[in-house]
């Protein structure tokens, strides 16, 4: 009797501790890698915007009002510009777009100047939000803003509930290629003012909120 008693208690033991590895997470990455997805410009919310399918362009051709023209971009990520016809657009800048309309345009007209204002940027809707999952009063997506930290987004998601473990908190992040997972000391920024893990954000960042393992 005894020793089933205590094997019954190993197995309780084992369960305890795997529930408990299960509840910590993804492990976080290398220093390396962490280091690496830190040291991205925070300071702007996109480096440079990338058009896609849905925007919609404002194509303006100097002293050629006629050829001017507001078109959105197809599924098939083109535009058509008038003289031009078809022209892709998704996958370039709107800098790359206006001078390869210009190179087209030239066989009709001297020396044309075209500019590119995105009227309406459909294609980042999702790809430009930040994201609070987990133990938090409401887990949100909200778009992304230029300077957003950690503690911002937190409390946009009304902070955390009665369950949530602050401090195995995780940032995770793309960045060359992978996912890379960031720890993020959410008590210490709350609780005693230390924003040593209070990062700058970057579109698609997910910030994720563990509960405590009882």
């Amino acid at each position: 009797m005894s020793r089933m008693l205590r094997f019954l208690g190993v197995i309780a033991t084992l369960g305890a501790v795997a529930l408990s590895t299960g509840c910590a997470g993804p492990t976080a990455s290398s220093s390396a890698e962490i280091q690496r997805a830190l040291n991205v410009d925070n300071s702007s919310s996109v480096e440079e915007y990338i058009l896609g399918p849905t925007d919609v362009v404002q194509v303006s051709v100097w002293r050629n009002e006629d050829l001017s023209t507001s078109v959105p971009i197809r599924p098939d990520g083109k535009i058509s510009v008038p003289l031009v016809g078809d022209i892709q657009a998704s996958g370039k800048t709107p800098e790359t777009l206006a001078n390869d309309i210009e190179e087209r345009l030239a066989s009709y007209i001297r020396q044309p100047q075209v500019s590119i204002v995105v009227t309406s940027m459909g294609s980042h809707e999702f790809s430009d939000r930040v994201r609070v999952t987990g133990a938090v009063e409401q887990p949100m997506s909200m778009p992304h803003r230029a300077g957003m930290t950690v503690i911002d987004v937190f409390l946009e998601a009304g902070g955390e509930n009665e369950f949530a473990s602050l401090n195995n908190s995780k940032l995770y992040r793309k960045s060359g290629g992978k996912v890379v997972v960031i720890p993020v000391r959410l008590g210490d920024i709350v609780n005693r003012g230390d924003i040593s893990t209070n990062y700058g954000l970057r579109p698609g960042d997910i910030l994720s909120v563990p509960e405590r393992a009882f």
